[in-house]
């Protein structure tokens, strides 16, 4: 896998040289010509960032002069594998309000001056870029999920009509556009979107809602300080979105890495079976750094009481968690190994029935329980534990597993509760 780079159009604040590591200015060239502004590179979250403001450094640059196929083709040869763009747009929907972020996923272009093609002859035969679904629904699904996480007012999709500008609509326009079935209006997007298709760049937008065009007309129409008063008030907003974004990237990388250190046994412990060992991965200590330093990250914040481990390699992770978090551990055992007295829980495996039990002291009433183990295949062993944990009156936060086997359809079986799994083995 090569190196991952995302791209950025638009700044949002994220020129500051605190927020990058290593961060730098290069000057750039293209056959199209220089991009909007100078390249700023830097590293978030140990991936590699490009940023381009749209619009130039200090917004010299009107819509329609906006050289996109600089600024597209300079992010394509810096290597960028995606390109994250912010956008400020009017609402043409009376439940699309002033500061909420819309994730579009389908444009209608109504520029007339734009150069939307990098293909101005078919020298190596016709080239026709599909367009159906413009924005990357990766991309768009992650823009969804920081939105949701930091419990942003927005909406999950989106059609904008990107016009010519730099003049804002009239007011039959403004009418027209919605009988058209755009939810909103921008300058920028469609030619943006166009061109990273072409190029082959995984592109989505978030879109932040500044004004309602000139429709409504219990409105005051948009102007220019209005869209830029309410930018003021949520560039704090669409950093944190772009920043938790690109962390979700750095966090798949961390996983990716630790997944590869999980050695395969074919046929164990019978045959068919390809047995997920975690060993070659607990072995190494910066292995288990990062492994609880990501079930850190997911439960710091989460109200816990006590962590349960189920017998064996669940013991390990839930006593390090533990640790780390400050909370309590109670063992979940295979039979007769507790001491005191016990309650069991009986349940089926592919051939007969096992059980586990667990202490009658270890959880008093309403203590909120993380259930960790290593694996979840058939979910046989987790949904006993949580059969436990009600029993004795405790209240299940999550199940939480380092690997998923999706294929064995075990998180189906913990239905009635939350499921987290770090790493999954699907058709593999």
């Amino acid at each position: 896998m090569g190196k991952l780079k995302i791209g950025i159009i638009g700044g949002s604040g994220l020129e500051d040289p605190n927020l990058l590591d290593d961060y730098k200015e290069k000057e750039v060239d293209t056959p199209f010509g220089k991009p909007s502004s100078k390249l700023i590179t830097g590293k978030l979250f140990g991936i590699d960032v490009v940023i381009i403001s749209r619009h130039g450094k200090k917004h010299e640059i009107p819509p329609t002069q906006v050289n996109n196929k600089a600024n597209i083709f300079a992010l394509k040869y810096e290597g960028c594998k995606y390109i994250l763009a912010t956008t400020a747009v009017g609402s043409l929907r009376e439940e699309i309000k002033r500061g909420d972020f819309v994730i579009l996923d389908q444009f209608i272009d109504f520029t007339k001056r734009r150069d939307v093609t990098f293909y101005d002859k078919f020298e190596f035969g016709a080239i026709h870029t599909p367009m159906a679904n413009p924005f990357s629904e990766k991309l768009r699904k992650k823009l969804i999920e920081a939105c949701s996480e930091f419990n942003f007012s927005h909406h999950k999709t989106g059609t904008v009509i990107t016009i010519e500008g730099s003049r804002f609509s009239t007011r039959a326009e403004s009418y027209m556009f919605r009988q058209w079935g755009a939810d909103v209006i921008n300058m920028s997007i469609a030619p943006e979107a166009i061109l990273a298709n072409e190029a082959e760049v995984e592109y989505a937008t978030i879109a932040m809602t500044t004004d309602y065009d000139c429709w409504k007309n219990d409105e005051e129409p948009v102007s220019w300080e209005m869209v830029k008063e309410i930018m003021k008030d949520n560039v704090e907003k669409v950093k944190k979105i772009l920043l938790r974004v690109v962390e979700s990237f750095s966090r798949e990388e961390e996983i990716r890495k630790l997944k590869e250190n999980i050695r395969t046994i074919p046929d164990f412990p019978k045959p068919g079976i390809m047995f997920r060992d975690i060993t070659t991965l607990l072995k190494d200590k910066e292995n288990v750094k990062k492994l609880i330093d990501l079930f850190y990250d997911r439960y710091k914040e989460m109200e816990i009481d006590a962590i349960a481990g189920i017998e064996s390699r669940g013991f390990a992770l839930a006593g390090m968690l533990a640790g780390r978090l400050g909370t309590g551990l109670v063992l979940i055992r295979k039979p007769g190994k507790l001491p005191a007295e016990t309650i069991s829980e009986v349940y089926n495996l592919e051939y007969g029935v096992d059980s586990v039990e667990i202490h009658k002291d270890s959880i008093s009433p309403g203590q909120k329980i993380l259930l960790i183990d290593d694996l979840i295949a058939t979910g046989g062993t987790a949904g006993a534990s949580c059969k436990l944990i009600e029993a004795l009156k405790g209240e299940i936060v999550e199940c939480c597993f380092v690997i998923e086997l999706p294929d064995l359809k075990g998180k189906e079986k913990l239905a009635r509760y939350p499921v987290f799994s770090l790493i999954k083995f699907e058709g593999e």
